[in-house]
């Protein structure tokens, strides 16, 4: 759409409020909203102004002036507000420099796809994220210098089979047994649908919707491929909705890779390729039905798989999944169909538009704009550089010995780990200026102060039921 086509756009859904969307550097929409009295098409020339100290990462009190520049294509009614209310995804703007905010993650994501044209090899890159996530009926947690806890419940949890419930009718799934029973042990078939029903309307196309492995309302729904700050911009109207469809049913949803103890945790395989005038780049006669440029991309990606984790799984708690020797896959090969390698090549379809490669290693924690635009400079590296991925891994990798696994590259084991691997290697970020050196000092020093050294700082309950007695 253009300016004058939003304007047109409101006026026709009776929007009376224009709400403003925008990513802060860590990964959570920000927003905030205007009477429809103070929206023109001059706003998306002049932009709106905002206080940028106030989020997380970003400027510094004595700088914190920063402007928001709303993005015509991304108008959208919001299917939450009581007031109908036009949504907006902004880009964002420094003042002073007149350029675009280089903290900004859509900005770097707009980066990132400016920079695969600059290259010649593609004009297209495309991702399919599977964002896994957990809905529960409540959740309470608290951490104070004597005390930690967090309890997290559900109706269809396993563990809830002899609890009282007037009557408890069972159908609750077994641990790992989630994937994927009908109603009623798939107690949350209907909400699903629901969100279904809202991703639809702010235009999101949705292939499929199920319950995913783990007991305790693990949940599955599947979002159509698109182009890179398309999807990233998707997956936060995704997130978004699922928030709050959940919390309209009186529930509640988290991305958290990993709230549950001794079950599967949630993942974000993110599917790619790349095309050029139509023509899908990644369709070939090598392995997998892969072409040469796939078969680099994987080369890129595994080369640069710690450092990349560092923005794929940005949590600590994303390593309380990446776990060698369950189910996550941690071990840096690729295979076709074989889903213990993190690359694997799905094989379900003969069409050469279907072919495409599935990067299983990431979470849904992540910031979508960071991710898809690291695992893209990651390939194109790959490419750039014609970096062979070696062999394929077709075994059962969680079957093999400890001397086989040796000679396979694995996923950090914390996110520690991950950042002094983003430390040591992210100079393929920096190319095409789409991440600059401001931003991974910002990435590591944030992560370090605000997750890693406060977390590795605290005591947890276990402890005190290993070494209380020492």
């Amino acid at each position: 759409m253009t300016p004058k086509e939003v304007v047109s756009f409101a006026k026709e859904n009776g929007a009376m409020m224009v709400d403003y969307k925008f990513m802060d550097f860590v990964g959570i929409w920000q927003h905030f909203t205007t009477p429809m009295s103070e929206f023109s098409e001059d706003t998306f020339e002049e932009g709106l102004g905002f206080d940028g100290s106030s989020i997380r990462g970003w400027q510094p009190i004595h700088a914190s002036d920063m402007i928001i520049l709303p993005d015509p294509e991304t108008a959208r009614m919001d299917p939450f507000t009581a007031i109908p209310t036009m949504s907006l995804i902004c880009n964002i703007f420094d003042p002073i420099t007149k350029e675009d905010y280089s903290r900004d993650p859509r900005n770097i994501a707009r980066k990132a796809e400016a920079y695969l044209k600059s290259t010649g090899l593609a004009d297209t890159a495309y991702f399919g994220p599977e964002a896994e996530f957990f809905i529960f009926d409540e959740v309470r947690y608290d951490s104070t210098s004597n005390q930690s806890f967090h309890f997290v419940d559900s109706s269809e949890g396993t563990w809830n089979t002899g609890r009282e419930e007037f009557p408890n009718l069972g159908y609750k799934p077994r641990h790992k047994e989630g994937y994927f029973p009908c109603a009623p042990t798939d107690s949350l078939n209907d909400i699903r649908n629901e969100m279904v029903m809202e991703m639809q309307k702010v235009g999101i196309r949705v292939e499929a919707q199920h319950h995913e492995v783990a007991t305790g309302g693990q949940c599955e729904i599947d979002m159509r491929f698109s182009s890179l700050v398309d999807i990233a911009d998707k997956l936060q109207w995704f997130k978004y909705i699922v928030k709050n469809v959940a919390v309209r049913n009186g529930k509640t949803a988290t991305f958290m890779p990993k709230p549950l103890y001794g079950d599967n945790g949630s993942g974000m395989h993110s599917h790619q390729s790349l095309w050029k005038g139509g023509v899908n780049l990644f369709a070939g006669d090598g392995y997998g039905g892969l072409s040469k440029m796939a078969l680099y991309y994987i080369g890129g990606i595994i080369k640069h798989s710690r450092a990349l984790c560092a923005i794929t799984n940005p949590t600590t708690n994303s390593y309380k999944r990446l776990v060698p020797g369950f189910e996550a896959p941690v071990n840096m090969a690729y295979s076709s169909r074989n889903r213990s390698a993190a690359i694997r090549i799905p094989m379900m379809s003969t069409n050469p538009k279907a072919k495409r490669i599935e990067y299983r290693t990431p979470d849904p924690s992540c910031n979508g704009y960071l991710a898809f635009a690291a695992m893209l400079m990651a390939g194109l590296d790959g490419i750039e550089n014609k970096i062979d991925p070696g062999q394929s891994l077709d075994k059962d990798i969680y079957g093999l010995s400890p001397e086989e696994l040796s000679n396979i590259p694995s996923a950090p084991g914390t996110l520690e780990e991950a950042l002094k691997a983003l430390k040591d290697d992210h100079e393929f970020l920096l190319k095409g200026d789409v991440f600059t050196a401001d931003v991974i000092e910002k990435w590591i020093e944030y992560k370090t102060e605000a997750e890693v050294n406060p977390v590795r700082m605290r005591p947890v309950p276990l402890e005190f039921a290993l070494y209380y007695d020492v």
